[in-house]
């Protein structure tokens, strides 16, 4: 116990969605230099993401979805080979390439192993560094750069195949996740606590959620802080009173002062203040255990450092 896990795969590097996508391979890179500069990446214990089995990403997706994006995934496979079009565009933001289905199944593979490391005791906690990302992809549609939900992915993994009574999903990002929503809404076997800039894309959470849904919509140019004070005040209450088995973090880095994806002031040190408070909250009533999935961030240099800040507070550096 107390090892943080570090869980990635090459295929995450594969997928892309075409020069200039802000949604890019060089965001592992930039969280892999970090780690290696500041040496943090030493205290981790590295795993390979196995692919995820279709049975749990059923769990979160419809078997039509499913099946459409991997025959449009293997069609563009084909249409490589005869010099076809490298991509296809599956809303104004998000597309696929030949390598999409085989780099979402290791992402979701990720939080799946990792939740099974976890709750085996070989782990305390794990950071899956993958790509695509996943708190847009709603049951049984694709968008925000997301094609399977990672985090819904792993937390309806933990409780069909491991019984746990009660998950927490945290969610960081400055974007609403609206397919974490969309999925877990209703489900009293799931807490999920978030904030997210708004009015902002994908412009949904604010309208009654459900009563397992703690929304906070917060304006643009809202500083760490205040951020700060909304968990303390909002999230810590309603996530002591669940008292969730196992956590799951959404965590995406763009509300970073740096990253013009969003137009938040946080910095890293706001990061690893709410990474310690969750954990506090993991600890007490979770016997530590915490899976984090990567999310946003597209700023390069922000994002390595606040996925640094991130990992210290999980690794206890």
């Amino acid at each position: 116990m107390g090892k943080t896990g570090y869980f990635s795969h090459r295929e995450c590097w594969k997928h892309e969605m075409g020069p200039g996508h802000p949604e890019c391979p060089q965001r592992l890179d930039a969280i892999e230099d970090r780690l290696l500069i500041s040496g943090v990446g030493d205290a981790l214990e590295r795993r390979d993401a196995p692919a995820a089995p279709l049975a749990d990403i059923a769990l979160a997706h419809d078997g039509e979805y499913l099946q459409s994006l991997r025959e449009r995934c293997e069609q563009l496979e084909q249409a490589k080979l005869i010099g076809g079009a490298p991509y296809a565009q599956i809303d104004p933001d998000t597309a696929i390439n030949a390598h999409t289905w085989t780099a979402a199944l290791h992402a979701a593979g990720a939080g799946i192993a990792a939740t099974d490391a976890v709750i085996a005791g070989e782990l305390e906690n794990a950071f899956c560094a993958v790509r695509p990302p996943g708190h847009h992809a709603m049951r049984a549609q694709a968008m925000g750069f997301c094609f399977f939900n990672n985090v819904a992915v792993a937390a309806l993994h933990a409780l069909e195949h491991h019984g746990l009574d009660r998950v927490a999903i945290v969610d960081f990002d400055v974007h609403h996740g609206n397919g974490t929503e969309d999925i877990l809404a209703g489900d009293p076997r799931a807490l999920m606590v978030s904030v997210f800039q708004h009015p902002f894309f994908p412009f949904s959470g604010d309208k009654e959620p459900a009563s397992n849904m703690v929304n906070v919509p917060l304006p643009a140019y809202t500083k760490g802080m205040d951020i700060r004070e909304i968990v303390e005040m909002m999230w810590i209450p309603r996530l002591e009173a669940f008292k969730p088995q196992m956590i799951f973090i959404s965590a995406g880095f763009d509300g970073h002062r740096e990253d013009d994806m969003g137009q938040w002031a946080m910095n890293e040190q706001d990061y690893a203040w709410i990474t310690s408070r969750v954990k506090d909250v993991a600890r007490r009533y979770a016997k530590g255990r915490i899976v984090s999935c990567l999310e946003g961030g597209y700023a390069m240099s922000a994002l390595g450092r606040s996925v640094e800040a991130h990992l210290r507070v999980l690794a206890d550096l």
